[in-house]
């Protein structure tokens, strides 16, 4: 089984979306990790407004899933991950006219109901036989993370549930369904009212690393892949990922 196959052997999970058919002439597919969305869909609103000839086609997932879609063949034209290893996967089976390069950095935050009604306080808790836990998957960034911040802390969480990516932990958290998740901070914050954050020790926080690549396989665009790169390292694609609470490296 060749490397790019085995990228997601074991990801057979749900994603955001479909994997689009592929860039069409004047369009730019970028495969973006689930915690960027956003931010992606501004920066991409933006991106248009200064290329009117150009329109960004947005699909987001899990960052592991997306290396596998791509892996398998699915016409990227920029890829950006949540994480390092991802990229390094990506990087080895396609054809990369630019980068990658590290672009965003973002920390995690536990995620309770609003008005905390479990009273949870910290990673501590989350060994707590009362509670209901949600985290990623350990195939994805986010999940394994968490599982780092948890070993940080001397915790042994048992989740009800992995999820496929952030946004999910998230939302089972705003409805009830479990009583606290571990995230980004920036998903806390895109979630409004239902949802509160607990930020973590500087002792178990863990810095998750952004990395974006143009691609230019297949039918991608690589230009204009390298036009959207250029857009997301420039001053607006910076002030985007600031104002919604991503580290700039």
């Amino acid at each position: 089984m060749s490397l790019c196959r085995a990228i997601g052997v074991v990801v057979l999970v749900l994603t955001l979306g479909c994997v689009p058919r592929g860039s069409a002439d004047g369009r730019v597919l970028v495969f973006a990790a689930a915690s960027l969305g956003e931010a992606f869909t501004e920066i991409a609103a933006r991106f248009e407004a200064e290329h009117p000839d150009l329109a960004v086609d947005l699909h987001l997932a899990g960052t592991s899933r997306l290396a596998f879609q791509i892996g398998e063949g699915a016409p990227a034209d920029v890829f950006a991950s949540a994480d390092a290893e991802n990229m390094d996967r990506v990087v080895g089976c396609s054809a990369v006219v630019d980068g990658p390069h590290v672009f965003a950095q973002n920390e995690l935050a536990i995620v309770v109901r609003r008005g905390n009604p479990r009273h949870v306080d910290g990673l501590a808790d989350f060994a707590r036989s009362d509670l209901r836990l949600a985290i990623c998957g350990p195939e994805v960034p986010a999940g394994r993370y968490a599982r780092e911040a948890l070993g940080r802390a001397g915790v042994e969480a048992r989740p009800v549930s992995d999820e496929p990516h952030v946004k999910a932990v998230v939302a089972k958290v705003s409805l009830g369904e479990v009583d606290a998740g571990l995230v980004y901070r920036t998903d806390v914050a895109a979630a409004g009212d239902g949802v509160e954050g607990i930020d973590l020790p500087d002792a178990q926080q863990v810095v998750a690393v952004y990395p974006i690549a143009a691609l230019g396989a297949g039918d991608a665009r690589p230009a204009a892949a390298r036009a959207f790169v250029a857009f997301v390292l420039g001053a607006e694609g910076r002030a985007v990922l600031t104002e919604r609470g991503f580290l700039l490296p």
